[in-house]
């Protein structure tokens, strides 16, 4: 569920846990459920992030000074050399 989730959605409630457990009111039980939902959204914020960085960076300037975009892929490993 936390990987489909849209980055803006998964810092908003991000924050609504933080905010949570800064008031201490949560039983244990509830805090560490909490802690738990926050840690995945994390990861799932840095994942998103790194995969927005990384498209930022395929941003290039073509021999005329424009900037162009080149379709972001995945690094394949280059072991793959039967074809």
């Amino acid at each position: 569920m936390t990987e489909e989730i849209k980055f803006e959605d998964a810092l908003t409630r991000l924050e609504e846990i933080v905010e949570k457990l800064e008031e201490g009111d949560l039983p244990l039980e509830e805090s560490l459920s909490a802690f738990e939902e926050g840690i995945k959204l994390s990861r799932v914020c840095a994942k998103l992030l790194n995969e927005a960085e990384r498209k930022v960076e395929i941003l290039t300037k073509g021999e005329d000074g424009q900037l162009i975009a080149k379709p972001f892929e995945e690094e394949l490993p280059e072991d793959d050399e039967s074809e």
